[in-house]
């Protein structure tokens, strides 16, 4: 019999799935409430580690997976860590994080280009301006809802519609997502030849997490583009400094305990937030006030920082959850895109399996059981980061630098401890 699998959400995770899915011959279907493909493009690069080019490798065509290694940015510095007087504290080399597999390696996208790939060749497939509201159950099969008074019936429900997940609201009511008190920062400075000349190699070459001594952190990422990858579609209206992929940058993120921040910060508007940043990092070297002041006000937004709550296992059944919608995290460790892949990989080859044999609840209950170990790790890994990045302990913060100075001053100790870097 022929299992139908309705996915309900566009993003990374979901696209991912549908893309594997439709490899194997399996019939499913994506539901999407943005009206075009470009309505919620995000603007800022994603970092794809290990599992998610494992992921991306194995669920999509030859083709799809060529294009992906196209867009990605060529980048290939060391991962630093660094003094707000932009001193070493400690660098990791490439080589120790990179491979010459492209399927294991680490790869830095914009989010644009990324959703551009993975929509790829869903016609048929994808169907946007579906606003999902519910879904009721009749017998074995699943009923979804939409706010434009359609439906489609399904016998597996797959939830990959983010954060604020309304398939988890119906199916978990009781894994909450909380505010975790953080708010970063974020902006993007063009990299050109006139904008490179201004910053230093240590900005522009590779990776940097900026430690003071206290109470914040600037994690600042550059991505390179060897060449265009334009927003391709149906582009009518979007911002072109924060939604532009064609063009390199060096992103950054500056983050705090909101106590640190003034009250009205929800209503300052990008030159605001910016000017806000040159404030607060006063007195650290003037390539970080360089990096932010040359930094369009488009280009610059607030971001609350949220985290879900681990909860125990639940009945398996034909609705399930992926991605964002059951395990979103912090981007403190740069995981969150690649545990959602992580999630689609490992449903894909569950389901594709399942078609074999026809026990479709069983490979739902291995990836739910699995799922759950791997994605609230990452939660709570990510949390602990985030914590650590933006500690007030400014006895604990000392005693990281020293540490990441004292790995810098024992290079076997270094490869030993941070071989698989970023591949968490």
């Amino acid at each position: 019999m022929t299992t139908r699998i309705a996915i309900i959400g566009g993003g990374t995770g979901g696209l991912c799935l549908a893309q594997g899915l439709r490899k194997a011959g399996i019939d499913v279907s994506v539901h999407e409430r943005s009206r075009t493909r470009t309505e919620r493009l995000q603007g800022y690069r994603v970092h794809i580690n290990p599992h998610g080019a494992a992921a991306l490798h194995e669920c999509l065509p030859l083709e799809l997976w060529q294009r992906f290694l196209d867009t990605t940015g060529t980048t290939s510095g060391p991962f630093s860590f660094v003094t707000e007087r932009l001193r070493d504290l400690m660098v990791i080399d490439a080589e120790l994080t990179s491979s010459p597999d492209p399927a294991s390696d680490h790869h830095s996208v914009s989010r644009i280009s990324l959703h551009q790939v993975l929509s790829d060749g869903l016609e048929g497939v994808l169907h946007h301006g579906k606003e999902f509201v519910g879904y009721r159950r009749e017998g074995e099969v699943v009923v979804c809802e939409f706010a434009d008074g359609t439906t489609v019936e399904a016998d597996l429900v797959i939830g990959a519609d983010g954060a604020n997940s309304r398939v988890r609201k119906q199916f978990l009511p009781e894994a909450e997502r909380v505010d975790t008190g953080i708010v970063a920062i974020a902006g993007k400075h063009p990299l050109t030849e006139e904008t490179r000349k201004r910053l230093p190699a240590r900005l522009t070459d590779g990776p940097s997490m900026v430690m003071p001594r206290t109470g914040a952190g600037l994690f600042t990422a550059p991505h390179e583009l060897a060449g265009a990858s334009s927003v391709n579609d149906e582009t009518a209206d979007y911002d072109p400094v924060l939604f532009d992929n064609t063009s390199s940058y060096v992103m950054w993120a500056y983050a705090a305990d909101d106590r640190r921040y003034p009250g009205n910060l929800s209503s300052l508007d990008g030159a605001g937030l910016r000017a806000l940043v040159l404030d607060l990092i006063d007195g650290w070297d003037p390539a970080f006030k360089e990096l932010v002041a040359g930094s369009p006000e488009e280009a610059v937004s607030r971001l609350p920082i949220f985290t879900s709550k681990p909860v125990g296992p639940w009945p398996t059944s034909n609705v399930t959850l992926l991605g964002d919608a059951i395990h979103s995290m912090t981007p403190f460790r740069g995981i969150g895109a690649n545990t959602a892949l992580r999630d689609a990989r490992l449903l894909c080859r569950n389901l594709v399996e399942a078609r074999k044999t026809g026990a479709v609840r069983s490979a739902v209950a291995d990836y739910e059981q699995r799922m759950r170990d791997y994605g609230f790790a990452a939660v709570r890994d990510s949390e602990r980061s985030a914590r650590q990045f933006v500690s007030e302990n400014r006895a604990g913060r000392t005693m990281a630098r020293g540490m990441f100075r004292f790995f810098q001053a024992v290079p076997p100790l270094k490869r030993k401890v941070f071989s698989d870097h970023g591949d968490s």
